[in-house]
């Protein structure tokens, strides 16, 4: 039988973080850094916070889309620590047959959209020799996280953990396959939207966000 939806992202987070206490070894919660994906994931993480005692950041990232087909991520942008961090999809920049002039195209246009989002939120703190816990409040494609993990590893981040209520059966498989673990207690199928998993999935402004973080 499937589960009852979460009441919001607030009870979401707060049984997510008993998921990760309860199920991951004491080395990834020893002092990770972690960061939520704005603006969903900043209200799951912040019971996740609470738990393990450490602050909460957020993790800008904007996805490359392909010129001509803005829905289809040809890679993407992430801002951390001091630099912004670019990773690519070389399947599809294959593809596309994308050469590196039209890649920097890109990334000019979305890093000033990401610089403007620091400016709101502040920068992630550096990951380098960290372990990294990442959430969200939900994965249905799984591209913005994918995206995420590989931009902290890029980062040098030395162990990922993605963490996250409820998420597609397929895109918590990929995610394995890039992340050290990854926590999502609720995989339903079929999936076909994050929001369907909460009875208020009502959006948040910045405003909202930033009295979360601060």
């Amino acid at each position: 039988m499937a589960a009852d939806p979460y009441a919001d992202r607030a009870e979401a987070g707060q049984l997510l973080a008993e998921e990760l206490v309860r199920s991951i070894n004491h080395d990834h919660l020893d002092r990770p850094v972690l960061l939520a994906l704005p603006r969903g994931g900043v209200p799951v993480a912040a019971p996740v916070a609470r738990a393990l005692a450490v602050p909460l950041s957020v993790l800008l990232v904007r996805k490359l889309g392909a010129p001509g087909q803005p829905e289809l991520a040809v890679g993407a942008v992430a801002a951390i620590g001091d630099r912004v961090q670019r990773v690519v999809n070389a399947d599809w920049v294959q593809r596309l047959g994308l050469t590196d002039q039209d890649l920097d195209r890109l990334e000019q246009s979305e890093t000033a959209v990401l610089r403007a989002r620091v400016a709101t939120f502040g920068s992630t703190p550096a990951v380098d020799g960290r372990t990294v816990i990442i959430v969200d409040d939900g994965l249905a494609t799984g591209a913005t996280m994918r995206a995420a993990v590989t931009a902290v590893r890029g980062a040098g981040a030395t162990s990922v953990v993605v963490a996250v209520p409820v998420g597609a059966v397929g895109a918590c498989r990929e995610l394995e396959q890039l992340a050290d673990r990854v926590v999502c207690p609720r995989r339903p199928e079929p999936f076909r939207a994050v929001g369907e998993h909460y009875r208020d999935f009502a959006q948040l402004d910045d405003a909202e966000v930033l009295d979360l973080i601060s």
